[in-house]
C-alpha cells in the first residue's frame, strides 16, 4: 500500500474512532439518564421490574467499552500500533455482533415483552392512589403529554380499587380532555365529574406510542443502519492499517 494510501486510511480511521468515542459518550450519558430519571415513560417500569435497571447498566457499560475503545483506536492509528488495531478490530467485531444478537432477540421476543410491560402497567394503575409517587406521576405526565387515557383505553381504569369502590363519579385527572366542557382540574390524582360521562381522552397511550414508533421507524432504522455501516468500514480499515504496518516503531509513541 503506498504512503498516501497509508495516510488516507490512518486519518480515516482516526475520524471514525473519534466518532466512536463521541457515540460511546452518548451512550453511556443515555444509560445514566435511564437510570436516574423519574420524568418519562421509563420511570414507570423501573420501580416495577429490574429489567430497566439492568438495560441501563448495560448502556452504562457499552458506553464506557465504546469510548476506551475509541480512544485505543485513535492512539494505534495515528500511531501504528498493531496491537491496539488488532485489539480495535476484535472489539468492532463484538459490539457488531452483540448488536445483531440483540435485535433479533428484541424482534423475536417483541410480543412477550409488550405483554410483560401491560402487565407492569395495568398492576399500577390498579393501584393507583394519586399521592406523591414516582411512577404514578409519571404515568399521569405521560397521559398528559401524549393527549391518551389508560393503557389500552380509558376502561383499564375501572379496575383501580378506588374508583370501583367509590359512590363518587370519579376519573383519573390527568385524562382530562381540555376540549370537552367542564370545570379545570389538577394535573395528578382522581377527579370527580357530574355529567354523564367523564371528559377524558378516548385514546390510550399505547396506541399513541405504537404511532409515534411507526411515524419514527425510518429514524431509528436509519441510526442502527448507520452506526452499522461506520462499524464495518472501521474494521476494514484497521484491518487494511494493520496489514501495512511492517514493523512497529514504538519510539514514535509519545512518553509520559
Amino acid at each position: 500500500m503506498g504512503k498516501g494510501c497509508i495516510a488516507v486510511t490512518k486519518y480515516f480511521l482516526f475520524l471514525f474512532n473519534l466518532l466512536f468515542f463521541i457515540f460511546g459518550a452518548l451512550i453511556m450519558g443515555f444509560g445514566i439518564w435511564v437510570l436516574f430519571d423519574n420524568q418519562s415513560f421509563i420511570a414507570v417500569l423501573q420501580e416495577s421490574s429490574d429489567t430497566v435497571k439492568v438495560a441501563s447498566y448495560i448502556l452504562i457499560g457499552v458506553g464506557s467499552l465504546s469510548m476506551a475503545m475509541g480512544f485505543f483506536g485513535c492512539i494505534g492509528a495515528v500511531y501504528e500500533i498493531r496491537c491496539l488495531l488488532g485489539l480495535y478490530f476484535t472489539c468492532l467485531l463484538l459490539i457488531l455482533i452483540a448488536q445483531v444478537t440483540a435485535g433479533v432477540l428484541i424482534y423475536f421476543q417483541r410480543d412477550r415483552l409488550k405483554h410483560e410491560m401491560s402487565n407492569i402497567i395495568k398492576d399500577m394503575m390498579i393501584n393507583y392512589t394519586g399521592e406523591n409517587k414516582t411512577t404514578e406521576h409519571t404515568w399521569d405526565y405521560i397521559q398528559r403529554t401524549l393527549k391518551c387515557c389508560g393503557w389500552t383505553g380509558p376502561g383499564n381504569w375501572t379496575e383501580n380499587l378506588l374508583i370501583k369502590n367509590s359512590t363518587q363519579k370519579l376519573y383519573v385527572c390527568s385524562c382530562r380532555n381540555e376540549t370537552l366542557p367542564g370545570t379545570d382540574v389538577k394535573e395528578v390524582g382522581l377527579c370527580e365529574h357530574l355529567s354523564a360521562e367523564p371528559p377524558i381522552f378516548e385514546t390510550g397511550c399505547i396506541n399513541n406510542m405504537e404511532k409515534w414508533l411507526m411515524e419514527n421507524c425510518g429514524v431509528i432504522l436509519g441510526i442502527f443502519v448507520g452506526v452499522a455501516v461506520v462499524e464495518l468500514l472501521g474494521m476494514i480499515l484497521s484491518m487494511c492499517l494493520c496489514k501495512s504496518v511492517v514493523q512497529e516503531d514504538y519510539t514514535k509513541v509519545p512518553k509520559y
